[in-house]
């Protein structure tokens, strides 16, 4: 279910990804509207008020990062946020693909970043969600959380020894935040959902799953919904 999420991102947005670039498709009319979080908003609809792209004409530009582009981008006022499995998360104009800045973590960075208020969130495999100014990618805070790890089982898509209980190779996403009214909600490879307070990163309640936390939540009517690798949503 995560990695059809992920999938269905991909065609939501006039963005394309190769191992190691980040390419923006240049439409017959260009048009722009922001996409502040996966999949669009807190719903996680998928659905964007753009008009689309009537037709396709080339590579306006890419972007050259030093590991693989996982993450989904979130575009926001005319800049692109994307992490990579350099360990950096990436500021670029969308017009030109110029970087603006990049902030540096001590691991891969899979996590779609989440644009609020001026203030970039997202979560890297060194364990911590982070908290950036959008503008200058300066540090507000962070939280780091009891560790990220993937899921583990045995016999995982039939791979030997079925004995062996091994991490899942295609466990590689991380948590998408989900902004909602000063509160920052992400899960966990911890095994917890975490609530905290956009302005601090103060943490405001965890909920604990029985096992990893990959999905990303999504928000409806005061209703947070999220899946576990325990296998209950």
């Amino acid at each position: 279910m995560r990695r059809t999420e992920h999938f269905a991102a991909f065609r939501d947005l006039p963005l394309l990804f190769a191992t190691a670039f980040l390419g923006i498709v240049f439409p017959l009319q260009v048009f722009g509207q922001d996409s502040a979080m996966f999949r669009g908003d807190i719903q996680h609809t998928g659905i964007y008020k753009a008009a689309g792209v009537p037709k396709l004409i080339g590579i306006k530009w890419k972007f050259h990062t030093g590991g693989r582009v996982i993450s989904s981008p979130a575009v926001v006022n005319g800049v692109i946020y994307v992490g990579s499995t350099d360990g950096n998360l990436y500021a670029l104009d969308a017009n030109s693909g110029a970087e603006k800045w990049k902030f540096k973590t001590q691991s891969w960075v899979n996590s779609s970043p989440a644009v609020g208020s001026g203030t970039v969130y997202f979560l890297s495999y060194d364990s911590n969600f982070y908290a950036l100014d959008a503008a200058t990618g300066q540090l507000k805070w962070k939280f780091l959380t009891a560790g990220e790890k993937r899921y583990a089982g045995k016999h995982l898509h039939h791979l030997e020894p079925s004995a062996e209980t091994m991490p899942d190779p295609w466990d590689f996403y991380l948590s998408s935040p989900a902004i909602s009214t000063n509160t920052v909600f992400f899960g966990s490879g911890d095994g917890n959902v975490y609530a905290l307070d956009t302005g601090s990163g103060t943490l405001r309640w965890n909920f604990h799953t029985g096992d990893v936390v990959h999905a990303s939540p999504a928000i409806s009517n005061g209703t947070l919904f999220i899946g576990s690798w325990d296998s209950y949503l």
